[in-house]
């Protein structure tokens, strides 16, 4: 796989990339529906204001200046990192196909780790020493059968895999800023990944510090960059269990460690041998698994291209936003389900919700899927 070639954003695109993703309200989806609309991040920084109001935001939210968006760029040349845009050379290739990738990503390290096969490897944090060392011979072995492995850098397990797979190639993903790595015991090991031929990859800011609400942003990366995840010690409600949700739901394959009935840090991967995972006693399992997805032709990712018709068709007035609003409720709905609902062209119906979502009002959902936010009165 050829991780060099292909087109580059000039400076200045970059610098509108990383001010548009890092606008309040502006997450991946409305990112490509932005860019989509109007052929640029640049331009569709100037449209946001317009679109905010008409999505009845209560205020307008601040656009990150072009001299803050230069500042981030330098803190991350002075961290030894970059930011690689979904398209570019560099971009994890499995994860531009998954829904919604991010567009940005900061990453540090050569990246020539993505050529491989990737394979999550995650699980408690509070981990067994048997855990510990499974987890670690399972990335070893994956290793040498010319797989990279993919963890959350967090304590136990992950930590385990990330070691195990130093020699042949680890990437690690971060829940907050390049900067702010956590837990903080590992940064050394983060160097020792960078420095091995791997790398730590984020799409949160630098200075950004982790929340409860970022980890399963970073378990979505972490799903969406692998053919496959592997638990090893969950309990019933962990964070593995929403990556092993999250990696069936995009077409990965689950597998799971099974352990002792009688350990509650192995609840979650029995449970999820119960529900259909593969069984893994040893790291041949996994690549046996993966032997018929490794080295296919993966499809091409919808391209960040105008919609048809968008230009041609009215834009949308009062009346067809009433009509969106009205068929939105805090249950998911899906957007062929308004359009049909509605009767309103496919274009007018994206850009209600495109509005929506940069005024706060809008949640998206896997598949496609949206609801309204109900606002506090």
């Amino acid at each position: 796989m050829n991780l060099t070639a292909g087109p580059r954003l000039s400076d200045r695109q970059r610098l509108n990339w990383l001010r548009l993703i890092r606008t309040p309200n502006v997450g991946p989806a409305s990112f490509r529906d932005l860019v989509n609309r109007f052929g640029s991040a640049e331009t569709a920084i100037e449209m946001l204001p317009e679109l905010m109001i008409s999505g009845g935001a209560r205020r307008i939210a601040r656009i990150p200046s072009m001299a803050e968006a230069e500042a981030e760029m330098e803190e991350a040349r002075r961290h030894g990192a970059r930011f690689v845009c979904i398209g570019e050379p560099g971009y994890p290739p499995l994860l531009r196909r998954m829904d919604n990738p991010p567009p940005l990503l900061a990453m540090k390290g050569t990246g020539d780790v993505f050529a491989l096969p990737a394979v999550a490897i995650v699980g408690a944090r509070n981990a067994s020493l048997a855990g510990i060392k499974m987890a670690r011979m399972l990335a070893a072995e994956l290793g040498r059968d010319g797989h990279c492995v993919v963890s959350g850098l967090a304590r136990g397990i992950d930590t385990a895999a990330h070691q195990g797979s130093l020699a042949t190639g680890t990437v690690g993903v971060l829940a907050g800023g390049l900067d702010r790595p956590y837990p903080p015991e590992n940064i050394g090991l983060i160097d020792e990944i960078t420095s091995n031929g791997g790398a730590i990859v984020s799409e949160m800011p630098f200075g950004w510090e982790p929340r409860a609400q970022d980890f399963p942003r970073r378990n979505r990366i972490v799903a969406g960059m692998t053919l496959g995840l592997v638990v090893v010690e969950a309990a019933k409600r962990s964070g593995s269990l929403i990556s092993a949700r999250l990696a069936g739901e995009m077409g990965r394959l689950v597998f799971a460690v099974p352990g002792s009935p009688l350990d509650p840090r192995a609840a979650g991967a029995n449970g999820l041998l119960k529900d259909g995972a593969i069984l893994v006693t040893e790291a041949g399992d996994i690549s046996a698994a993966l032997a018929p997805l490794t080295g296919v032709p993966l499809p091409l990712p919808p391209a960040f291209q105008e919609p048809p018709d968008f230009s041609t068709t009215a834009p949308p007035g009062d009346d067809d936003r009433y009509l969106v609003l009205e068929a939105l409720g805090p249950v998911p709905v899906g957007i062929d389900d308004i359009i049909r609902h509605t009767g309103l062209h496919p274009a007018q119906v994206f850009m209600i919700l495109l509005e929506l979502d940069l005024a706060g009002r809008l949640e998206r959902h896997s598949g496609g899927a949206v609801s309204l936010v109900l606002l506090d009165t």
